[in-house]
Formats: structure tokens, sequence, C-alpha cells
């Protein structure tokens, strides 16, 4: 079997068992109203999230046209076609510098009329540490960012870097936003210096 081949039946075996184990989680919004005001307005935001709370809120975000930035390694092929069956739009590449090619491409999303979605210390981590790139997406583009996080009753952890989290079949899913956090500076550099701010502000929030 060709590795396309194994890439695809992993994407199509990934796609099935999330959904069915998504669709026995029992979900839960917090604090979601400044988002939605946000969304009626007109106004584009870009999701903030850990990397290891991703698998809930892919869930959670589906078909609400985001576009996300994935890793381009070999691992983040399987994570962008999951995601783009769930109704994304992927943009390929690492978001932790300010000029790169994906955050380019998400800036180009988010003028096309997109949200946008970054996990800030991804693709490898160090965990839970904001790299500067989605200040400098919402600097350029004016969007605001939305600090999103994932808790669950029950759960799995893998042992990887982000200490991934896989709820369990029915455990209780609880998705908290932060306030829409705006970036206000004359430069992508003077942008780039909001990252401790902005990680504050998703720390304080509800998580895993």
């Amino acid at each position: 079997m060709t590795e396309s081949r194994k890439v695809r039946w992993v994407v199509r075996l990934g796609v099935w068992v999330l959904r069915a184990l998504a669709s026995t989680w029992r979900m839960e919004t917090v604090n979601g109203e400044p988002l939605a005001a946000a969304r009626r307005s007109g106004t584009r935001v870009i999701f903030a999230l850990w990397h290891g709370e991703l698998l809930p809120l892919l869930w959670h975000q589906r078909g609400e046209n985001v576009a996300i930035v994935i890793s381009d390694h070999r691992d983040g092929e399987i994570i962008a076609r999951i995601a783009e069956s769930l109704g994304y739009a992927t943009v390929r590449g690492s978001s932790s510098k300010g000029g790169s090619r994906a955050l380019i491409g998400l800036m180009r999303e988010i003028d096309a009329g997109r949200d946008g979605a970054i996990t800030p210390d991804g693709p490898r981590g160090p965990a839970r540490v904001f790299a500067p790139g989605a200040a400098v997406a919402a600097q350029r583009t004016g969007a605001l960012i939305a600090p999103i996080r994932a808790q669950a009753t029950r759960a799995w952890r893998l042992r990887s870097w982000d200490r991934f989290l896989i709820p369990k079949p029915f455990a209780r899913v609880r998705v908290s936003f932060g306030p829409l956090a705006a970036v206000d500076a004359p430069s992508p550099r003077e942008a780039a210096e909001h990252a401790p701010r902005l990680q504050s502000i998703l720390d304080a929030v509800p998580g895993s």
C-alpha cells in the first residue's frame, strides 16, 4: 500500500471514530455571547487555542466558516484532512513566525470573510507558550483574538509534548471563551509584543 493510500485510510478511520465519539459528548458553551455578537456585526475573529485541546474544539467549531493553521509536518496532514471533513479551510505551515507563509495564507482567508484559528504553541511547543503569530495576524487584519479552551469530565491524555486531550465517550465537554482582545499596534513587530498579554488572557480561561 502506498503512503498516500495509508494516509487516506487513516483519515477515513479518524473521521469515523471522531464523529462516533463526539456524538456522545455532552457539549456546554460558556461565555459564547461576545463571539456571537461579533459575528452578527461582521467582525472577524482569530481563535487562539492550546494545541493539546485541539480535538474537542475542532468539533465545537465545525461548519462555522473557519480557516485553521495546521502544521505541514506528516502528522499535520492527517489532522488537516480531518479538519477539512468537518468544514474547515486549512492553511498549512507554522504560525510561530510573524512573516511566515502560513500567516500570510491565514490573513488572506480572513480578508476573504472567514474567521481564523491558530494554536499559538504549535506545532511542536513548548506547550502553552504563546508564539506571536496570532498577534501579528490580528494586527494586520483587524480581527479580534478569541481565546477558547476546553475541558472534559472524563478524558484520555496522550503521552505527547502537549498532553493531547481526548474526551471519553459520554463525557461532559465544556468549551469556554475568554474576552475578545484587539491587538492595537502600529507595526507587526510591536504587535508581537502583545503575545504575553494574550497568553495571560488565554491562561485565565478555564480549561483542561
